[in-house]
């Protein structure tokens, strides 16, 4: 189904949702992976037609620029600390399924070894990519530099204090793809360590935390912008010590993650965020594991038995383990919860990730000369199609 065309990818007859305006009744083509121009069909002469691969969108559809998950451990039975070639590939692979165009693999706390084989991995897969399916575009870190008071589902046997020397030979062995850490800036070391992150092009989330107020506050002056599945693993709000829940809502210097699978995060707690945060700093994620996209079972996550049923996946103890979500469902949900517009969830979806992970220029929204990556959608907001670099990697009943 994965066709490569010989002649550049027309799109008509579809409301496209733009950079910088809307096009009800559009057309957008796509040549050598980018955008290369988008208008209303009234300006398109029929002949012209003849000149491009001319693909079918059903009607009433929208165009909306590729979905971006910065936070996903795995789908369809891999996952990232597979270390693996064909466990990468099967992510890139399946993601286009759900709208997903590009993600950062994101890593689970475990040994060093463990770590330093799933960033030598990513670093090689990254090397010789597929462009005809989701891109990795580097590492998300989850630990081990975080508190073992709010580990969640991380394993508290390999958390550690930030280790600069560990670090950088981590980032030597990505080849420099580590784009974002999650750590806990109360641990010794963490303020310093943010500071190094920062000074060198890394995102410091805030995250699997007990911080108070005044140590999110440090880390913010230290250069942290972002926060880690907002309300899970951390310090919640006390009326008399906001923690790191109501630090995030409060300071504008922090972008949210959330994760909007209605088990994770009440609708209302989620409806909440929107109004104090607004579409301009959340982040929507899926915080999936391997089990997305399988029938219910037994899986592992970092070398632990997780138990998955229809909707959740959760440890022996009952604590959550990430999600079976998906970026499609997210999308649905969200706006079911918060009644926000599609221009909301392009903004939370696409434009956000791409401006934090500095790639705003290439990715994160439909103008000429970006990333050919877009999708598209039904009134119900469910994918029907998905274009990754101009390839389509997905369509639904194929």
């Amino acid at each position: 189904m994965k066709k490569v065309y010989s002649k550049p990818v027309i799109l008509r007859n579809v409301y496209i949702y733009a950079e910088d305006r809307d096009f009800e009744d559009g057309y957008i083509i796509l040549n050598n992976g980018i955008i290369q121009e988008i208008g209303e069909m009234v300006s398109l002469k029929e002949e012209d037609i003849l000149d491009f691969e001319d693909i079918l969108v059903p009607p009433k559809c929208k165009l909306l620029p590729g979905m971006i998950d910065i936070h996903i451990h795995g789908v369809a039975g891999a996952d990232t600390m597979d270390a693996s070639f064909e466990a990468i590939h099967t992510m890139a692979t399946s993601l286009p399924k759900e709208g997903t165009t590009s993600f950062l693999t994101t890593t689970i706390t475990q040994s060093p070894a463990a770590i330093e084989n799933a960033l030598k991995n990513i670093s090689s897969y990254i090397e010789n990519q597929d462009d005809r399916k989701a891109e990795v575009l580097g590492v998300h870190l989850e630990g081990p530099f975080i508190s073992a008071k709010r580990a969640g589902a991380q394993p508290i046997e390999y958390i550690q204090n930030p280790n600069l020397h560990t670090f950088q030979n981590w980032q030597r062995l990505s080849n420099n793809n580590i784009k974002l850490v999650t750590l806990a800036p109360e641990i010794n070391g963490a303020i310093e360590f943010t500071q190094y992150l920062v000074n060198h092009g890394v995102i410091v989330s805030l995250g699997h935390s007990d911080a108070n107020y005044e140590e999110v506050n440090k880390a913010i002056q230290a250069g942290a912008s972002h926060v880690t599945h907002l309300f899970n693993a951390m310090s919640g709000i006390h009326h008399r010590e906001p923690g790191l829940t109501g630090s995030a809502l409060l300071q504008d210097a922090l972008f949210i993650e959330i994760i909007a699978d209605g088990k994770h995060v009440h609708p209302e707690m989620i409806r909440l965020a929107y109004m104090n945060k607004t579409k301009d700093k959340i982040i929507l994620i899926t915080d999936s594991i391997r089990a997305k996209g399988l029938k219910p079972g037994l899986f592992d996550l970092g070398g632990q038995t997780v138990a998955v049923d229809e909707t959740k996946a959760t440890l022996q103890d009952g604590t959550l383990a990430g999600s079976i979500l998906s970026m499609e469902k997210a999308v649905q949900n969200f706006q079911k919860y918060t009644d926000c517009s599609i221009r909301d969830i392009i903004q939370m979806t696409s434009t956000n990730p791409a401006k934090q992970l500095n790639i705003y220029n290439r990715k994160g929204s439909i103008a000429k000369g970006k990333d050919a990556d877009v999708i598209v959608m039904n009134q119900n907001l469910e994918v029907l199609m998905t274009f990754c670099r101009g390839h389509l990697a997905y369509a639904k009943g194929y």
